[in-house]
């Protein structure tokens, strides 16, 4: 078995990982000790659990405050902070704290999973991986205590402020406070709002952006090109996105702000979904499916794959080269690009016309919203994910996981690398 699995694809292996640690996040929360008494959990519904933690999406059929015991609690939030760092991180991390070398296929995996440019410096950046977290999650924690301890005891105020920290960080909208509410009793609390979106911010940009912030300061003029990229495409979709969402919905420009920063696949909300109109919804799509950025926790197409498409386009109309922030874009940049938005694109609408199919009673934008929501590993909804059935639960599963590891990684899964031996002439096609 150990045999075969070197002989695998890092992509492969990372699939494989990811899998073996949701059907053992499944059987964990089935437990009877990860159960609060007098509940009944389905196994797909714990499935479907253990897929959105591990997938660091937050979509739920089952209130986690309600349902689970402290200890199902805490395999929750463990799902989600190994889904967020990845299973090769986690992995490596505990290699490195057995005081052990790293092999070549493990530096190998840590490279596709955090598509780093080479295997170089790879258990320094899992180090401060591993490092960033924790201070992050830490400082999230502590502040969020402040708000949590005026309406919680001691040790449970600890316990969901802990929880909120890692699951905010990771970009995965769960929480613990029960009845289905998410943060919406929080709504005015600016300093519950602002550290949320704090830590979804900085857990989105990716740990390598972080580590440059860190290492530069605010030195504009040091940044990379990918971390110029991140932080002002990132910070331009939010400034974009509170302004529609306030133009086109009823609420302060804090709950404005906090579904911009959240849409890009945090999944926590402080207003019901179900209320908002047609035309809020679809601008939070449209923020779900670009998402995070590379190497980050979260999800979605990613900031940088937007921007090069965008520059692409921009290109092609002006007949001029790609560039920015005085950089040549790689040639083969706008071509992945294109791929992954493609794919992206297909796994939506392919995903929607499924549900809809499955559940004839729901409305096609709840349902692309949905599909979206999981492709984008968000977690927002309008209400309809406890509804749906088992056939729909298993389809955004699916879909969680797709979109966990790329619709790219997840095609080139089933690819055998072999060299061609036969090369044909060009042929001419037309284009537009």
């Amino acid at each position: 078995m150990f045999q075969l699995l070197k002989k695998q694809s890092p992509a492969r292996i990372l699939a494989l990982g990811f899998a073996i640690v949701i059907l053992l996040g499944s059987v964990l929360l089935i437990l009877p000790c990860s159960v609060k008494q007098g509940v009944q959990l389905k196994y797909v519904d714990s499935l479907y659990t253990s897929t959105s933690a591990v997938c660091v999406t937050g979509l739920v059929v089952v209130d986690a405050g309600d349902t689970f015991t402290p200890l199902g609690q805490f395999f929750l939030v463990s799902l989600i902070q190994i889904g967020g760092l990845g299973v090769a991180s986690v992995g490596v991390g505990i290699i490195l704290a057995m005081r052990k070398k790293i092999d070549l296929k493990s530096r190998n995996l840590i490279k596709e999973a955090s598509n780093l440019d080479s295997r170089k410096g790879i258990v320094r950046f899992v180090k401060n991986v591993l490092l960033i977290t924790f201070i992050f999650e830490l400082t999230g924690a502590a502040l969020s205590f402040i708000v949590f301890i005026q309406d919680y005891p001691l040790l449970k105020a600890l316990w969901i402020s802990l929880f909120h920290s890692v699951a905010a960080f990771n970009n995965s909208g769960f929480d613990i406070l029960g009845n289905f509410q998410n943060l919406i009793s929080y709504q005015k609390d600016v300093m519950l709002n602002l550290v949320t979106c704090g830590l979804i911010f900085f857990g989105g940009i990716g740990f390598l952006v972080i580590q440059e912030i860190w290492n530069n300061k605010l030195n504009w003029k040091r940044y990379s090109m990918h971390a110029k990229v991140v932080i002002s495409v990132s910070i331009t979709l939010i400034v974009i996105g509170t302004t529609l969402i306030k133009l086109t919905e009823n609420i302060t420009w804090l709950g404005a702000l906090f579904h911009s920063v959240s849409a890009r696949t945090a999944g926590f909300s402080t207003y019901s979904l179900s209320e908002f109109s047609n035309a809020g919804l679809l601008v939070l799509t449209v923020l779900m499916f670009i998402g995070a950025s590379s190497g980050s926790t979260g999800g979605g197409v990613k900031t940088s794959t937007f921007f090069v498409l965008l520059q692409g386009i921009k290109a092609a109309a002006t007949n001029k080269s790609e560039k920015a922030f005085y950089h040549a874009i790689p040639k083969d940049a706008f071509h992945k690009a294109a791929i992954i938005a493609l794919l992206a694109i297909s796994v939506v609408i392919i995903g929607s016309w499924l549900m809809v199919v499955m559940e004839p009673n729901i409305s096609l934008m709840d349902a692309i919203f949905e599909v979206t929501s999981a492709f984008g590993t968000v977690g927002l909804s309008t209400g309809i994910t406890t509804k749906l059935s088992v056939g729909s639960k298993i389809l955004s599963i699916i879909i969680m996981f797709i979109g966990r590891l790329g619709p790219l990684t997840i095609a080139s899964l089933w690819h055998f690398a072999k060299p061609e031996r036969v090369s044909y002439p060009e042929g001419n096609i037309s284009i537009g």
